[in-house]
C-alpha cells in the first residue's frame, strides 16, 4: 500500500470530513479518488474514529492507520503511558513493533530504539507515523524475530515482547507454549542480550502458573482500564531468584494501587461477619491478582462469606483499591416497583436481569441493590 497517496490535502479533507459518518454507509458508495478504492478510505477512517478514544495522540493529521485487526490488537494510549513511566534506559528493542503504540510510549524513557516486524506494509506505517510524532533515533528491521534472534550481536537495555495470542484460525491462546513466539522456548536466548524482558500477556493467564514457569519474574503488574482488566504485564530480569512483587492498577479510576509480594497471598482472612456500615467492592485489577485474604488483612475488613469477595467494616477506608459503598440491610419487601437501581449480584442463584424481572426494578439511578451472601445467608444491601 503505498502512503503518499493518503497524504494529498483532498484526500486528508475527505477523511477529516468524513470520519464521524457511519462507515458501513460508505462502503456502499464510490471513491471519489482514482487510485484510493472505498475500501481503503473505510479503513482510515475507522483507523481514525478508534484514533479519538483508543489513542488520542494519533488524532493528527498526516497519521496513516493500519487494518482493523491491528488497530484492535495495539495497546491503548492509557496503558502505553502508564508503562512508559515504569522504564528507562538507553536503547530500547520491540521485538514485536506491530502498530507501534507501546514501543512509542516506552521509547519517551529510552534514547534510542529498535522495532522488528515482519509485515513489511505494517512497518512502514508505523516508519511514516512516527516520522511525523517523533524525533527519536529509531532503527526499523523489517524480518521475524527469529531472523533477528539468529544475526543479532548487539546488546540492549530492556526488550519488550508482546506475543501473538490467537493460532492461524484465531482462536485464543493461554498457555505460553501455545503464544508466538513461544516464550518458553526464547527468553533465554533473548535475556543473553539484555538484562531486563518485559513481556504484555493476556489477562487471563494463570499468574500462579506464570511464576512457576518463569522463575525469573521479579515484577508482575495487573493492569486495568475503568475496571476491566486489559493485561498482564512481566518484568523478567536476568537470573532474578527473588520475590514477585505483584501491582494492581485501575487506570482512568481514582482507585488507589494495590502492591504486594507474592508470598503474601497465603495469609489467612481477617474474619467473617454480616455487613456493617460500609461495603468494599474490589476493583478487577485485584480480584484477577487472588488476594482476597490479603485485601482483609491489609484493610481489616470482615469478609462476608467464603465465596462472596466484597468486604464490610464499621470504618471508611478512602485508599482501599475499588469501589466503597455505604449500605443498609433491606427486606425483600421493602424494595418498590418501578424504582431505578444499580443491580449487583454476586454469590446470588439470579442474575440482575431475573431480579429486575422478579422485582419489578429497572436500571439506572444513584442507589446500588447488592444481591449476595452473608455467612451462608442470601442478602439484599441497599446503599445510602
Amino acid at each position: 500500500m503505498g502512503l503518499d497517496k493518503f497524504l494529498r490535502e483532498e484526500v486528508q479533507d475527505y477523511i477529516s470530513q468524513h470520519q464521524h459518518y457511519d462507515i458501513t454507509k460508505i462502503l456502499f458508495t464510490k471513491s471519489p479518488f482514482a487510485d484510493i478504492t472505498i475500501q481503503e478510505l473505510a479503513q482510515q477512517l475507522k483507523g481514525k474514529k478508534t484514533a479519538e478514544k483508543k489513542f488520542p495522540f494519533l488524532d493528527v493529521a498526516g497519521i496513516v492507520f493500519p487494518p482493523n485487526l491491528n488497530l484492535e490488537q495495539a495497546s491503548s494510549q492509557a496503558t502505553a503511558d502508564y508503562k512508559s513511566k515504569l522504564f528507562a534506559g538507553e536503547h530500547l528493542l520491540d521485538l514485536t513493533s506491530g502498530f507501534g503504540i507501546d514501543a512509542f510510549w516506552l521509547g519517551k524513557g529510552f534514547s534510542e530504539i529498535t522495532l522488528v516486524e515482519r509485515n513489511t506494509e505494517l512497518l512502514n506505517i508505523v516508519k511514516h507515523n512516527w516520522h511525523i510524532l517523533s524525533s527519536k533515533k529509531t532503527h526499523y528491521i523489517n524480518g521475524s524475530l527469529e531472523d533477528f534472534l539468529k544475526t543479532n550481536n548487539q546488546q540492549y537495555s530492556m526488550v519488550y515482547l508482546d506475543p501473538a495470542r490467537r493460532d492461524e484460525h484465531n482462536r485464543k491462546k493461554f498457555l505460553l507454549e501455545d503464544l508466538s513466539p513461544n516464550l518458553l522456548e526464547v527468553k533465554d536466548e533473548i535475556l543473553q542480550f539484555t538484562s531486563r524482558l518485559v513481556v504484555k500477556l493476556s489477562p487471563l493467564m494463570d499468574i500462579s502458573m506464570l511464576i512457576t514457569q518463569l522463575p525469573e519474574i521479579k515484577e508482575i503488574y495487573i493492569i486495568a482500564v475503568k475496571n476491566e482488566v486489559k493485561e498482564l504485564l512481566l518484568v523478567i530480569e536476568k537470573a532474578y531468584k527473588g520475590e514477585v512483587d505483584l501491582t494492581c492498577v485501575n487506570l482512568e479510576s481514582t482507585d488507589s494501587e494495590f502492591n504486594f509480594c507474592y508470598s503474601e497471598l497465603k495469609q489467612n482472612v481477617y474474619g467473617y461477619s454480616s455487613s456493617d456500615k460500609y461495603l468494599y467492592l474490589p476493583n478487577h485489577a485485584v480480584l484477577k491478582s487472588g488476594a482476597f485474604n490479603l485485601l482483609s488483612q491489609r484493610f481489616s475488613l470482615h469478609k462476608l462469606d467464603v465465596n462472596t469477595h466484597f468486604y464490610t467494616s464499621a470504618n471508611l477506608y478512602q485508599d482501599f483499591p475499588g469501589r466503597v459503598l455505604e449500605v443498609q440491610m433491606v427486606d425483600a419487601k421493602a424494595i418498590s416497583k418501578n424504582e431505578k437501581y444499580n443491580i449487583i449480584s454476586k454469590n446470588y442463584p439470579l442474575t440482575p436481569e431475573q431480579i429486575k424481572k422478579k422485582y419489578k426494578i429497572k436500571d439506572g439511578g444513584k442507589q446500588y441493590l447488592i444481591f449476595t451472601q452473608a455467612q451462608g445467608k442470601k442478602v439484599i444491601l441497599k446503599s445510602n
